[in-house]
């Protein structure tokens, strides 16, 4: 009887932990990029491009022409931009793409992120300089936290330095201290090592990592799903050992991730970080048994 009467309170306690990880959406998935309510045809114009969309400031005559890109990215075209220069480092050179037709994954993944997001060149964007989400009180002392990249208000028009490495020579490496004991094949990455195999099973592996020259590179659209802002659907599987359904994120971030969860104890951003920086995991560091929290 008391035996039976444990099983059943463990099994009641797995299911209450797997309910209360999935959420289903409370507002528009698209979130911010409805765009003043302008949604999916102010990114994707389906008629003349930036010039339907009258954002075309720098004459780019080749407006629309790839996935019907509404937003002006004619004065980004073959800009040199340099992320992720810390601590005296020289951080990574990105020359953006001459046009949109270039065919490298810092077209659809960088490019055009940025003919919004940047404020330096980009400057026929629709962007206000503030984030649509709200943060509980104690994070951070600010109502309004900038978004743009370059004058993102550090005093330097042009600046990048503080934004996380991206573009095709922001490359993702297997093996040393502070990566993951994965493979990687032709640019594509396999967690497949004791470690990494292990954190899948915890969290999972959620980023989408481009191919170039045979290696895996980082771009905006591998750590943000430009569609979801607030939701992120999990199947239990190879890529993931949590429970399946719909999760709360924040920021279009492709994983689980909700720093407003409110509860303490939570490590679901640091999992998502992780994924890439996996000398900082439980799994690389003598736990496989920790699991990501809620």
């Amino acid at each position: 009887m008391k035996k039976s009467f444990l099983v059943l309170l463990m099994v009641l306690a797995v299911a209450c932990f797997a309910a209360a990880q999935i959420q289903a959406p409370t507002s528009d998935v698209l979130g911010a990029h409805l765009n003043y309510g302008r949604g999916c045809a102010a990114c994707h114009a389906p008629h003349s491009g930036a010039w339907g969309n009258g954002a075309n400031k720098s004459g780019d005559t080749t407006a629309g022409t790839s996935i019907l890109w509404g937003q002006d990215v004619g004065a980004l075209y073959g800009k040199t931009i340099i992320t992720g220069s810390t601590n005296g480092s020289t951080g990574y050179t990105e020359v953006l793409p001459a046009s949109m037709a270039a065919g490298t994954p810092d077209v659809n993944g960088l490019l055009t992120c940025l003919s919004c997001h940047d404020g330096n060149y980009a400057r026929g964007a629709m962007m206000k300089d503030q984030v649509y989400e709200t943060l509980p009180a104690t994070y951070g002392t600010f109502n309004a936290i900038p978004t743009l990249l370059g004058n993102n208000g550090d005093g330097t028009a042009s600046s990048y330095l503080a934004t996380h490495p991206v573009g095709l020579n922001a490359t993702v490496s297997c093996g040393g201290q502070w990566n993951w004991d994965c493979t990687e094949t032709n640019g594509v990455v396999s967690m497949s090592g004791p470690n990494s195999s292990a954190f899948v099973k915890n969290y999972g592996f959620f980023v989408s990592l481009s191919a170039y020259n045979n290696t895996a590179v980082v771009t905006c659209t591998s750590c943000h799903n430009q569609h979801l802002m607030n939701v992120v659907k999990v199947t239990n599987g190879a890529t993931s050992g949590l429970p399946s359904g719909n999760y709360a994120t924040m920021f279009f971030v492709r994983g689980p991730y909700n720093p407003a969860s409110g509860t303490a104890g939570s490590n679901q951003t640091a999992q998502f970080c992780r994924e890439c920086h996996g000398g900082e995991a439980n799994e690389s560091n003598g736990s496989y048994t920790i699991p990501t929290t809620f």
